[in-house]
């Protein structure tokens, strides 16, 4: 588990379509706006089997509108001498975003890029899961891959912009985001290795996460 790597910047903004879902009960009717100046991003903690300590890294867009995650390590494999465990790998990343008073946000949308080898047979998944601490809603959203498959792969989460769940004005809630790769066997040769990757082997492979923010009401 890795603490403290910390993103500053007039951070994260705006933009629409995706993940969790429904505004805050306080704001029935809320206004979206671009994003505030003076918003940090500081990551609590990074952890799981596919960002080992040092292979994942994060930073703010200069156009305030997104974070990227970067990774250096995290791929599922199976056949060949693969370990059973290295089927699944995962990553969770628990994130304190710090907005000025009078702001909340959502995550509107994510974008994931890797690359994908897969035998005639095999299939691979990359799966995420989106929720504030201590809250219930939970958004989790899957796509898959079949073999054969020898190619650079890009999903995107998105949900309808009504659906969005934004962190509660005024109070302090972690942000969580977890994914998974897993690659399943299947009916391809044992001893030929199949894999799906989600890292930055070539610098440009990567998981972007875009923000949706509101204007809270005010207090009377």
């Amino acid at each position: 588990m890795r603490k403290g790597i910390a993103v500053s910047g007039a951070a994260v903004a705006a933009l629409a379509a995706t993940v969790v879902a429904a505004a805050p009960a306080s704001a029935s009717v809320p206004r979206r706006v671009p994003g505030p100046d003076g918003v940090t991003i500081e990551i609590a903690t990074v952890n799981g089997s596919g960002c080992p300590a040092g292979t994942a890294a994060v930073a703010v867009s200069d156009d305030k509108e997104a974070f990227t995650v970067t990774y250096s390590d995290y791929m599922a494999v199976t056949g060949g001498s693969s370990s059973p465990t290295d089927f699944r790998k995962n990553c969770q990343i628990n994130m304190k975003v710090h907005v000025p008073q009078g702001f909340t946000y959502a995550i509107a949308a994510a974008d994931y890029r890797g690359f994908a080898y897969l035998q005639r047979g095999a299939s691979a998944m990359e799966r995420a899961s989106y929720y504030f601490q201590g809250m219930p809603q939970t958004s989790a959203i899957s796509h898959s891959l079949q073999g054969e498959f020898i190619d650079n792969w890009q999903f995107t989460d998105e949900n309808d912009v009504a659906q969005l769940v934004y962190k509660p004005c005024g109070e302090d809630r972690n942000f969580n985001i977890n994914t998974e790769l897993r690659v399943f066997r299947g009916t391809s040769d044992p001893s030929k290795t199949s894999f799906i990757s989600m890292d930055s082997t070539d610098g440009s492979i990567q998981t972007t996460y875009h923000f949706a923010w509101i204007t809270c009401p005010r207090r009377q």
